[in-house]
């Protein structure tokens, strides 16, 4: 069964609000293809007005795991005629389901785990539908097996005969209604074919800080070797959109970790990997509360949960 969330608290009385000063930037937000206007008419891409020092206090979004939905609960504005309601509340409900997630290993799969252990104790609100690997037998295959995650082999190759073609790989990934694909330790190119029917829903994790570092045959250790011997002082994973070349689409988020003097590339591996876990979390955590949003310039921000007015 999915888990479950609502929001379920209070905001506080609009006359408490600060007087913050704002200056307003632009941003587009762009929202998962699946949810049409036909289904959610309030949800379009459209531009808007963020202030930049506060989102007028009076409005705030918050979690409860209660149902499969999403409420937005705020205070009533000051300026409003109606008569105030017992405890100022208006309750306006925005539904966003569960997002369903198809995620691409060629390898033990570590951040896979990662992501499906977070669906499962509840702190992501979206499910892994599917996992699709070049290698029927590597490790996040079975372990994808062994909870009940369909496991779907892709490209075709001599040593994998059962694999799809990029169109029925397209194909089936609607079938199962994915929402997101993330690569997740995958060695192959991405086809164009998945890259536009999941344009900017298509994610990858690289063990370098972007666009250092990354590139064709820039994979696995052969990253942190190159870190260590360039002399660089810090490396650290690095989200990005997939385009239709190795690591040169638009950064999503990056975090730093250091390179110490005597570093073996086992040794930043190690440590690198263990942000890599935290980090995929969180930006998946974002994907699925649809918290992504683009600046003007093309840039895009994840927005802070506990604060909209904060991007990163």
């Amino acid at each position: 069964m999915e888990a479950q969330q609502t929001i379920s608290r209070f905001c506080p009385k609009s006359s408490l609000a600060p007087s913050i000063p704002t200056v307003k930037r632009r941003f587009s937000l762009n929202f998962p293809p699946l949810l049409s206007s036909s289904t959610y008419p309030f949800v379009q891409s459209q531009n808007l007005d963020v202030p930049s020092g506060a989102l007028h206090a009076n409005s705030f979004v918050h979690k409860e795991a209660c149902s499969s939905s999403w409420r937005i609960w705020c205070s009533k504005s000051s300026s409003s005629t109606a008569e105030p309601e017992e405890d100022h509340e208006v309750r306006a409900q925005v539904t966003v389901r569960r997002k369903k997630l198809a995620v691409f290993v060629s390898g033990g799969g570590s951040n896979f785990r990662s992501i499906h252990e977070a669906s499962k104790r509840g702190s992501l609100h979206g499910d892994v539908a599917v996992l699709v690997t070049n290698k029927s037998e590597c490790g996040g295959a079975e372990y994808a097996r062994n909870n009940g995650i369909p496991v779907i082999l892709f490209p075709k190759a001599r040593d994998e005969p059962k694999g799809l073609s990029p169109s029925d790989l397209v194909d089936t990934l609607r079938k199962f209604e994915v929402d997101f694909v993330l690569l997740a330790g995958y060695l192959k190119l991405i086809p164009v074919e998945l890259i536009r029917a999941y344009e900017r829903s298509t994610f990858n994790i690289h063990p370098s800080l972007l666009p250092a570092f990354g590139g064709k045959g820039y994979y696995g250790m052969k990253v942190h070797k190159a870190v260590i011997a360039s002399g660089a002082r810090f490396s650290g994973p690095t989200i990005h959109f997939v385009d239709e070349h190795y690591d040169t689409g638009r950064i999503l988020a990056q975090r730093v970790v250091p390179v110490l003097a005597n570093d073996t590339a086992e040794e930043l591996a190690a440590r690198v990997l263990n942000e890599e876990h935290q980090l995929y979390v969180e930006v998946v955590e974002a994907l699925c509360e649809e918290r992504v949003v683009w600046r003007e310039d093309g840039v895009p921000l994840i927005q802070s949960r506990e604060n909209p007015n904060d991007f990163r």
